[in-house]
């Protein structure tokens, strides 16, 4: 997330001043690339392994903060999310037993990870998104208090004028109103890096931009968020809307989101990129300008242009342009922000693989990739890739239409090989990491695949939690084995959860599919409504979603005993309804819940968020509930 030594811009003056600093520093650049002073005839990579925290019951557990304290290790850094964690692996020389070193650093960072959770009966776990996140984990004090953040939140906040909405289908709809920029913490990524000369760097840019598609449909892993079945890769969704600083007037013109996959193909230099990131997107973070870039030119060192990081480091293209010094020497690299975490080590290697042997191969016909591919169909490839996963149809150089599978096993995959011969990676590494693709692409098993199937294996006789719950516990088992994802076995119920964590609170097990009435429809409908989906109890709400009302099967018994006639059934429900029903919020706990349906015998508790209809909670769901009870007792005897 970059430095944390910032301001949000919240004066005129602050923002002028900041804007001198940002346009100096891209002076600079333009400066050092005439020169030739940056770093070349070397390439370098390296990574960065985000993961998730999670407790006894795999739910978020918001122990960054301590983890950090027992971790001493200087890779590990915060992100967003208090039940997130970063560990920065070290620059590697792309060739030999580089992808190899890659792999054996991300596993030791996951064992001190580990190790430090484990002292605290807790876990790591790498995936794109963890599929236990609630929206109850996504408020602001599950931010981790570190002034970026906040600042971030608050400017983008101003900038957008109104809250964030995520609007994403896939097999189900997610729509979800939001006030702040956490969503971007339900994001896990394994982001990799990939150093270029200035020369090289638009050829080679272009050429990421190219290749994201198809080694994004081979890596999808995160078809959940908040319990809905959505893109194969819902993470490029969720980041693209968490940090949507566009007003509706910029959206209705058309202004690109700050996460966003790019107009059109870069001609010349990397100044491109800057110039037009500094054009569109308004500075939302500000920090104190360091010593005269052009003076550390004109005295031969390497100017940190810490605005234009700052700057940059708010801007989230898929393949972002990067500023870097090494040992005082200034470079330039790409970092491929696309891939997900997980859902082992080994996957995500062998997705960087994949990416590294493209890059290295496609090098020299980067100019005539861009002649033969439209930028539009490179875009809407990358769409269709995070939609559909390994089914997504492309369309590729001349216009050809490929699937996924045959452009990745025909084309891709064999040309990712020598792409790393060429370099000289090892042969067995070869073998071992493009073998995992190449293995994953025949099984059609991805992470992101892999999880559907589970899901749809455990049936629908289980709560949403108690499913994500075993799916995430099936995570860091497997984690554990580092088995590639294409030979997973389809998650099964654990023995060793404990299946209570799932109905702690209302909001676990409440019904969210609803069938609702408004207070001048009919009473004849609310009564075929209960015939029809054989329930008792009918929530009463108005055009905006709040509950006004509740109609039960007693309630329509009483009007028959009073002798309803034919010709009353067009009452309005008004005229029967409970005006002012007993409601719970979702935080409520389950043990209270029973008590207030059992001292107010009741049988139907709506559950309510800002006077808003989410859910009820029936006595049948609690019978199920005692049911759970009852089968764990006797089976212990």
């Amino acid at each position: 997330m970059g430095e944390q030594s910032v301001d949000s811009a919240v004066s005129e003056q602050v923002k002028r001043d900041f804007m001198k600093a940002l346009l100096t520093d891209l002076r600079a650049l333009k400066e050092m690339l005439n020169q030739g002073l940056f770093e070349t005839g070397i390439r370098r990579i390296g990574a960065e392994q985000e993961m998730f925290l999670v407790d006894h019951a795999r739910k978020p557990s918001m122990t960054a903060e301590q983890m950090m304290e027992v971790i001493t290790d200087k890779r590990f850094t915060f992100e967003l999310g208090k039940f997130n964690l970063e560990a920065n692996l070290s620059p590697l020389e792309l060739g030999g037993n580089c992808l190899r070193k890659m792999e054996n650093e991300a596993l030791e960072v996951m064992a001190i990870a580990r190790s430090a959770a484990a002292s605290r009966n807790e876990d790591v776990v790498l995936c794109g998104i963890l599929p236990t996140l609630a929206e109850s984990h996504l408020s602001l004090d599950s931010m981790v208090p570190m002034p970026r953040y906040r600042a971030l939140n608050d400017a983008i906040r101003q900038l957008r004028g109104s809250q964030f909405n995520l609007d994403i289908e896939g097999p189900d709809r997610l729509d979800l109103t939001h006030d702040n920029v956490m969503l971007e913490a339900c994001n896990a990524s394994f982001q990799i890096h990939f150093q270029v000369a200035p020369d090289e760097f638009a050829n080679l840019y272009n050429v990421a931009q190219a290749i994201t598609a198809p080694v994004l449909a081979a890596s999808v892993n995160s078809p959940t968020l908040l319990g809905k079945r959505l893109w194969q890769e819902s993470r490029i969704a969720v980041f693209e809307h968490s940090i949507d600083a566009r007003s509706d007037v910029h959206r209705s013109r058309g202004l690109q989101p700050r996460v966003h996959f790019g107009d059109h193909w870069i001609n010349n230099s990397v100044l491109e990129i800057f110039q037009e990131d500094i054009a569109r997107f308004r500075v939302v973070l500000t920090a104190d300008s360091e010593d005269d870039p052009m003076e550390e030119i004109a005295n031969g060192r390497a100017p940190s242009l810490r605005a234009l990081r700052l700057h940059n480091g708010t801007i989230y293209r898929w393949n972002r342009a990067c500023y870097g010094i090494t040992e005082g020497k200034p470079h330039l690299r790409i970092e491929h922000r696309v891939l997900p975490s997980g859902p082992t080590v080994l996957d995500e290697v062998a997705n960087a693989a994949l990416f590294y042997g493209l890059m290295s191969d496609m090098a020299d016909e980067a100019e005539e990739i861009t002649q033969r591919l439209k930028f539009e169909d490179a875009r809407s490839n990358f769409f269709a890739a995070a939609t559909n996963g390994l089914r997504s149809q492309f369309t590729w150089l001349d216009e050809e239409g490929l699937s996924a599978v045959d452009l990745l096993a025909k084309h891709l995959l064999p040309r990712a090989r020598s792409g790393l011969e060429r370099v000289g990676i090892d042969s067995a590494d070869i073998d071992r990491y493009i073998g995992v693709i190449e293995r994953r692409v025949e099984t059609r098993q991805t992470g992101a695949r892999w999880v559907l199937s589970s899901l749809e294996a455990m049936g629908s006789g289980r709560t949403t939690d108690e499913r994500m719950r075993n799916l995430t516990e099936a995570i860091v088992v497997n984690q554990r084995h580092e088995t590639p994802v294409s030979d997973w076995p389809i998650a099964q119920v654990a023995a060793n959860l404990d299946w209570r964590d799932s109905y702690r609170s209302v909001s676990q097990f409440m019904t969210t599919d609803l069938f609702t009435v408004r207070a001048d429809d009919l009473v004849d409908f609310a009564a075929s409504l209960m015939e029809w989906k054989h329930i008792r109890h009918v929530p009463v709400e108005d055009d905006s979603g709040e509950l006004v009302g509740l109609v039960s099967h007693h309630d329509l018994l009483r009007i028959i005993a009073r002798g309803l006639k034919e010709d009353n059934q067009s009452a309005p429900v008004r005229d029967i309804m409970e005006p002012d029903p007993f409601c719970v919020t979702p935080d409520c706990k389950t043990v209270d819940a029973i008590r207030y349906m059992r001292d107010r015998e009741i049988g139907c508790l709506p559950v309510v968020k800002d006077r808003k209809l989410v859910g009820v909670v029936t006595s049948a769901d609690l019978i199920d509930v005692a049911g759970q009870m009852l089968e764990t007792i006797l089976e212990d005897q």
